[in-house]
């Protein structure tokens, strides 16, 4: 129409050239993040927080600055991970994130509770105005990559960050046991639902790696995995092994202390998106 400004916020008419509105939040304008990487599985218990933070760490490692967000509202981790328990400070502009003794940005909503171990008994769209308001008041320093810790599932929260973040990959995290076939399956469908591009699987737990003689043991049994991935033309970018020192370092605070070469692949992935 002649008479359009472009903004289709304002405009009744529906013309052929109306676009869909945005539901997109506003980034803080003191922050500053290039990249948003969301780390995500169909179901719990498969260790997609430790994921979220091996990869914080082992980008970091390539000298990026690396933010984390736990959009795990109701089970938040990320600070244990990393030994942090308050943010930096507060002004006008905004909430400042903790930073961990490698200098990775924490925010999460166990930073703001009086009592880390209190539950957080709020409904869906609470929590999910919370997520969205680690992005629009926490201010980000310089972020080349932000790594987005989800709850389990396509419930609220997911929808909320995959409509409200600018997401520009998806990393799902699995375990070889066969029910979680049909879950990865569900994780994969919301994203392509969503027209988010999944940059490939990562399968915990793959694994344990005999001590004494290095022999590969598969404890929860031969892996689907490479059928799920292959319906959906999808790479399998890491298969990592059962670990003690990892999960001890997870809950010593520790993480930056972790072996991460196994992430290579994943990291090469991350770093080649358009």
């Amino acid at each position: 129409m002649s008479s359009c400004n472009g903004n289709c916020s304002s405009c009744s008419s529906d013309c052929a050239d109306r676009k869909a509105e945005s539901l997109l939040a506003t980034l803080n304008p003191k922050s500053t993040v290039k990249k948003v990487i969301a780390v995500v599985s169909g179901k719990g218990g498969v260790g997609k927080s430790t994921l979220t933070a091996m990869l914080a760490v082992a980008m970091a490692r390539r000298g990026k600055h690396v933010g984390v967000l736990d959009a795990d509202i109701t089970g938040p981790s990320a600070p244990t991970a990393f030994g942090v328990s308050e943010c930096q400070g507060a002004n006008e502009d905004g909430l400042y994130p903790a930073l961990t003794r490698g200098g990775i940005q924490v925010m999460s909503i166990n930073l703001l509770l009086d009592n880390p171990a209190d539950p957080v008994v709020w409904r869906g769209p609470v929590i999910a105005g919370a997520v969205k308001q680690f992005w629009t008041d926490v201010i980000w320093e310089d972020v080349d990559y932000m790594f987005v810790d989800m709850p389990p599932g396509t419930g609220d929260v997911p929808l909320t960050v995959f409509q409200s973040l600018p997401v520009d990959g998806i990393i799902i995290v699995t375990s070889p046991q066969d029910l979680v076939s049909m879950i990865v399956a569900k994780a994969a469908k919301m994203a392509e639902m969503m027209h988010i591009p999944v940059l490939g699987f990562v399968e915990n737990y793959a694994y344990l790696e005999c001590p004494d003689c290095g022999k590969k043991i598969n404890v929860f049994g031969k892996s689907h995995l490479d059928e799920t991935a292959a319906k959906f033309g999808l790479p399998i970018l890491a298969r990592l092994p059962i670990d003690p020192s990892v999960a001890e370092a997870y809950d010593a605070g520790m993480m930056e202390t972790v072996n991460t070469d196994k992430l290579a692949d994943v990291l090469e992935a991350i770093e080649k998106m358009n």
